[in-house]
């Protein structure tokens, strides 16, 4: 019979584990790891801020899925002892959708808009005034007898978040006072986030345990801490317990996550196209068919990956696998790819 301490249906171990793992999420600029240059340009935006006693600027922040977007929202909000209103640019599809948010804000509050680029052009449109003067107009009635009644609200700050900057129209772009990309991690940050996940969640990790695992994770810290449960749940059930370079990769072999960080849909993606079409070119619509997902999940989730780690081209005339991709599959390139590049001879005086 298993004891209060060890019992998984128990509701107290299951709180705390929920707790251990939302405070995975950082709370500071200080506990923030990796992107020193974002956070030493935002942290002077919130520090001249509490100086004046105002508000920040309203700030965006754009990269890839994972990097830690809604993190710094909810950063900023506490950095300023602010409240925070959460939604997302799906969520707004109408002008009186935000109207209704914006006029329930609170002086301060921080506003974080998720996927901004997804708004509605109303609504974008609505935000544009919201931003600069601290106003919105809202029409009552229809036709030639509507009239715009002008709302007065709070000052806030909105901290906007997107996938896709080059969606983001220029007016809207225009009106953020703080814009910030983010970068991929490198694996020295990716081991110092899993050592401090892994610390909160009371796992022994190893530093050679939270190499493999930062290797795999694709420069990103969801993915990174994603893993460390995986492995996690692997060395409490088939091993001791402890979390070992050789224990992490029996668990991501077992979760089909290779050494590089390919997972079982970017394998897919490249069988495909060196078996299935010979390395390409191949467009994007087959190659979804090919390996039975849709366009998006190709485009979004395998393609910037493989791309960014030169696996995949992009052409005009569709998708191309290159010498890695062929390489990488255990197959033979193809001969008008040529020969591989050669390194160069450092005696010869070329």
């Amino acid at each position: 019979m298993p004891t209060p301490e060890t019992d998984p249906l128990d509701p107290h171990v299951h709180s705390d584990e929920q707790a251990a793992e939302s405070a995975l999420r950082p709370s500071s600029l200080a506990e923030f790891g990796g992107q020193r240059r974002v956070s030493d340009q935002l942290g002077l935006v919130l520090a001249a801020a509490r100086h004046r006693g105002t508000t920040p600027d309203h700030v965006l922040l754009s990269g890839p899925p994972g990097l830690g977007k809604t993190t710094l929202a909810l950063i900023i909000a506490a950095e300023m002892g602010a409240p925070i209103r959460i939604s997302s640019g799906p969520a707004i599809q109408h002008a009186g959708d935000l109207a209704a948010i914006l006029s329930g804000l609170t002086e301060g509050e921080v506003f974080f808009l998720d996927e901004i680029h997804r708004m509605s052009r109303p609504a974008e449109e609505m935000l544009y005034l919201a931003m600069e003067d601290f106003r919105v107009d809202v029409v009552v009635g229809k036709g030639p007898g509507a009239t715009a009644i002008p709302l007065d609200i709070p000052r806030f700050t909105l901290v906007g978040a997107t996938t896709r900057a080059g969606l983001l129209p220029g007016p809207l772009r225009d009106r953020f006072g703080f814009t910030a990309q983010l970068d991929f991690y490198e694996a020295d940050d990716l081991e110092a986030i899993l050592r401090r996940s892994a610390a909160l969640l009371g796992i022994h990790l190893d530093r050679h345990a939270a190499g493999e695992i930062a290797s795999r994770s694709r420069g990103t810290p969801r993915i990174a801490n994603r893993l460390l449960r995986r492995v996690r749940d692997y060395a409490q059930v088939r091993s001791d317990g402890r979390l070992t370079r050789a224990v992490a990769s029996a668990a991501l072999e077992l979760y089909e996550v290779d050494p590089l960080g390919l997972d079982r849909l970017d394998r897919a993606v490249l069988d495909a196209l060196c078996r299935g079409f010979g390395g390409g070119p191949v467009g994007l619509t087959t190659l979804a068919l090919a390996v039975a997902e849709e366009t998006e999940t190709i485009e979004e989730v395998a393609e910037p990956f493989l791309v960014r780690e030169g696996f995949l081209m992009r052409t005009p005339r569709g998708r191309v696998a290159t010498r890695r991709a062929w390489e990488h599959l255990g197959l033979t390139p193809p001969a008008s790819m040529g020969p591989p590049p050669s390194a160069p001879d450092l005696f010869s005086g070329e």
